[in-house]
């Protein structure tokens, strides 16, 4: 009897675990019933975190994505007679219908959903969107994406608002894609306009960076900064949303000469972006560098050396070495080498500004080195190409000792520059003023920490239990790990 006991007991402890690795992986399908039950769930509940969480979890299973998931999908979450269905199905390509995943793994307590949810009905047109895009039917998203936003001027609803950004982004993104974002600017400041009369803070801050980038596309740049001074002011709901605006500041920034808020923008966006944007980060670390050194500030070589940003930044990088060493002729090569590169990042126009910097900073060296130099032989070292390059260097000269960039005078009887010697630097104002700067920055660290905190509500009443400590880490974890998987995507 005994042994009879002991043969038995492992039995049933086997069984699951066999079953457990026998168990397929739950199919696309499957996944998207799970989504659309959060949906629901926060649609009734009132609950937006829901959606976004809905949104997030869309992300990370969107390379899964196959048209006859797309279409069985459709056929589980909206009604067949409706107008919605008719119009997302003929979108979808049929082909591809072989390829659906078999709900087979699907539990046996089926999962269900009350159709005619509006936020139902606008995250199956998120769903077919997003999936066009990818399969490269641009035309076919354009349509998709304009018939939905039609739906969402409709719709006045706070659980619709998550959805409606991201429809908002990838609306923009399609036209963007297929040269037409000119055609749709009067429609976005018309969904910004409804966006600030219903509240929407996240609707009208997406909208905002869109049609700040819809300006840049086409280089207006003086109605960019007049939409943004006019813009209604609110505390940023998305960091991918705020890195984006910074950026966008801080090339009106530069173009505007204000190079100083404009470092500062293009810094911060670089420092709050995540570190799966690369791309994002390397495109403001290149403006950040050319503001910079329009500044007259040369970058440390770090800057050049990032990690994954280093074969990027080599014509920045060979730009700031012909900056630093004041040779004209080597920044005019670099200039030539590197032109569509300048070109395609639009630095071109700014590059040309360095021209002066490039003068002033060879001036600077010579002035350095000769306590009196003739004007001629200034003009063959900073190597000036012009009919009169005497009288060239002689204005040239002038301008930097008016500007304070050296410290020296003009002879004109005798054609020389005489510099002046060095003084104590510690009898000016520049220790102060780096002084100022660096407690500035750290002053302004300081309250973007302590804006970032977050407490629970009633946390000085109540302590929180064991239990209630461990549910909010887990939260926390998953919602950690599913914004690091939705960067990918933002950017």
């Amino acid at each position: 009897m005994p042994e009879d006991v002991q043969m038995s007991e492992p039995q049933p402890a086997a069984a699951p675990a066999a079953a457990a690795a026998a168990a397929p992986p739950p199919s696309t399908l499957h996944h998207l019933k799970e989504i659309a039950s959060v949906i629901e769930a926060g649609s009734l509940s009132k609950e937006v975190r829901r959606i976004s969480r809905a949104v997030r979890l869309t992300v990370a299973l969107r390379r899964r994505l196959a048209a006859g998931d797309v279409s069985a999908f459709l056929a589980f979450a909206l009604p067949a007679s409706g107008e919605a269905y008719a119009r997302l199905t003929c979108l979808l390509p049929k082909e591809d219908e072989t390829e659906m995943d078999v709900d087979a793994t699907a539990p046996a307590t089926q999962i269900s959903i009350k159709q005619g949810l509006p936020e139902i009905e606008i995250y199956c047109c998120l769903l077919v969107l997003i999936f066009l895009i990818d399969q490269k039917k641009y035309d076919e998203a354009k349509s998709c994406a304009t018939a939905t936003i039609a739906r969402l001027k409709t719709l006045n609803r706070r659980t619709v608002d998550v959805l409606a950004s991201r429809l908002y982004f990838y609306y923009s993104y399609v036209h963007e894609i297929t040269n037409s974002l000119a055609e749709i600017r009067g429609n976005l400041l018309g969904l910004h306009r409804m966006a600030t009369l219903h509240h929407d803070e996240l609707g009208q801050e997406t909208l905002l960076n869109l049609l700040l980038r819809n300006y840049l596309h086409y280089n207006l740049f003086d109605q960019a900064e007049k939409l943004r001074s006019k813009a209604p002011r609110f505390e940023a709901h998305s960091n991918q949303q705020f890195c984006r605006y910074l950026f966008y500041l801080g090339k009106i920034r530069t173009i505007q000469l204000e190079y100083t808020d404009a470092k500062e923008s293009l810094l911060q966006a670089a420092r709050k972006a995540p570190m799966a944007a690369r791309g994002f980060r390397i495109q403001c670390n290149k403006w950040a560098i050319i503001v910079r050194l329009l500044l007259g500030e040369i970058p440390e070589r770090t800057v050049f050396m990032q990690k994954g940003m280093k074969e990027a930044l080599i014509p920045y990088f060979e730009l700031t070495n012909a900056v630093r060493i004041g040779d004209l002729e080597l920044f005019r090569a670099v200039a030539d080498k590197f032109a569509s590169t300048f070109s395609a990042d639009r630095t071109h126009n700014l590059i040309v500004r360095l021209r002066h910097n490039v003068i002033r900073t060879g001036l600077r060296n010579i002035s350095l080195s000769y306590s009196r130099i003739s004007l001629a032989d200034i003009a063959k070292k900073l190597r000036l190409v012009s009919a009169d390059p005497v009288a060239d260097a002689e204005s040239i000269v002038s301008k930097a000792i008016r500007d304070g960039a050296i410290d020296a005078t003009i002879d004109h009887s005798n054609g020389w520059m005489v510099s002046k010697e060095t003084g104590d630097v510690y009898s000016t104002n520049e220790p102060q003023a780096a002084f100022n700067s660096r407690i500035a920055f750290c002053l302004n660290m300081h309250n973007e920490a302590v804006k970032a905190m977050r407490f629970p509500p009633n946390s000085h009443k109540e302590k929180e239990s064991a239990e209630k400590r461990r549910e909010r880490l887990q939260q926390e974890e998953e919602l950690a790990k599913h914004m690091a998987e939705e960067d990918d995507d933002d950017f």
